[in-house]
């Protein structure tokens, strides 16, 4: 029933104020012709004194069509309708349901009024005890107590309502504010890390190619050229990695250009081209995993690879993979010894990858070893924790 419910919800929030609370005065002026309930409505003097007549028309359609601006202009629609009702009220006409717009009126000021509150909430209350003054000189029944009851109940029970719907809308919109602003937070946080996952090994990578081609442009030609070849195919990859990195910033992004374990032969390939040695084992059946446990899993390979050629430039560098049904177990090993920041694992890369593997439910440690070397190892689930 909800479900069915909710399209139409949906398409009436979506009409203006003046339509929405134009509908409401319409509906509270019909009912005030409609028998059985057109009498039934807001009575505070019971001094009934005259029949409905031209000008008992005119307070009765006062008296609740100024709600059409009861939230664009809260203040006008209640001093209006208050005068209206105060009107009707001392002339003696019958009580109508129009009066109720009074109700809905005092609502709508507690609930949207902006500024000078407390000045209406004085000009209100003055102007009520004037009416109940007058009305009691004119003989009605109502004693003072019944008046102060009426005004602290009704009257002062729709403006709270108003006024407590009002903080409660403030308080979710201020919630909205900063669950957004904690989503923008964690959203720059990814932006950074895709950035250092995605520059600072490519990078890095023809930093090495440019030395070692300035090393031997003399000597060898031929392996500088060849240095130059696979710095120009590095960049021409570390921009199909920038172009996927903008398409997730899409609203339609490239899903299928997202570096992914199947292409982890292509990275080490990269990073062997860069002149160090790595050797890749894949052990186990690979399994369907999910977006974010795959990027996480190539991400881990690529920032172990680019600590190797960082600070371990040269030296023998393992890839282990295994596959398993529930998880995928990685491990980069690089011989001799690594530098202070991979030792510390307190480098913007390995601090950003160990929060990426968390989100995706695993775990990742790095650390030196015993001979001097330096290991990543890292457990991610195949189906995403979270």
């Amino acid at each position: 029933m909800l479900d069915r419910a909710r399209p139409a919800v949906t398409w009436w929030r979506g009409r203006g104020l003046a339509v929405r609370d134009g509908t409401l005065a319409v509906a509270v002026a019909v009912l005030a012709f409609v028998p059985g309930v057109a009498h039934e409505g807001v009575i505070l003097g019971y001094n009934f004194r005259r029949d409905l007549d031209p000008l008992g028309l005119g307070l009765l359609l006062a008296q609740c069509l100024p709600l059409v601006a009861r939230r664009r202009r809260p203040a006008w629609c209640l001093a209006l309708i208050a005068a209206a009702f105060a009107l009707h009220e001392l002339l003696g006409y019958p009580a109508t349901f129009a009066s109720e717009g009074l109700i809905a009126a005092l609502y709508s000021a507690g609930a949207y009024q902006e500024r000078a509150r407390r000045t209406l909430a004085l000009a209100g209350s003055a102007g009520y005890a004037a009416l109940a003054v007058a009305l009691r000189a004119q003989g009605s029944p109502e004693q003072p107590v019944e008046f102060t009851t009426f005004y602290l109940v009704v009257l002062g029970g729709c403006c709270a309502a108003g006024t407590w719907m009002r903080a409660r809308t403030r308080k979710e919109s201020e919630r909205r504010r900063q669950a957004a602003d904690s989503a923008a937070a964690r959203e720059r946080a990814r932006i950074a890390r895709e950035l250092h996952d995605v520059v600072t090994h490519h990078v890095t990578a023809m930093v090495v190619h440019a030395d070692a081609a300035q090393m031997v442009a003399a000597e060898a030609p031929g392996r500088a050229v060849s240095g130059l070849a696979t710095i120009s195919d590095t960049g021409r990859r570390t921009l199909a990695e920038l172009r996927y990195f903008l398409g997730v910033l899409d609203p339609v992004p490239e899903a299928d250009r997202a570096p992914a374990v199947g292409r982890l032969g292509d990275l080490v390939e990269n990073t062997r081209s860069a002149g160090q040695p790595v050797e890749l084992i894949e052990e186990g059946e690979r399994q369907p995993m999910t977006s974010g446990a795959e990027l996480a899993a190539y991400r881990v390979v690529q920032e172990g690879l680019t600590n190797a050629l960082k600070h371990a430039s040269g030296r023998a560098t393992m890839v282990r993979v295994r596959y398993g049904t529930a998880e995928v177990e990685i491990e980069v090993s690089t011989d001799g010894p690594g530098g202070a920041t991979a030792r510390a694992g307190a480098g913007r890369g390995l601090a950003g990858l160990r929060e990426r593997v968390s989100v995706v439910g695993g775990e990742l440690r790095a650390g030196s070893r015993p001979d001097g070397g330096f290991t990543v190892r890292a457990r991610i689930p195949v189906a995403s924790g979270h």
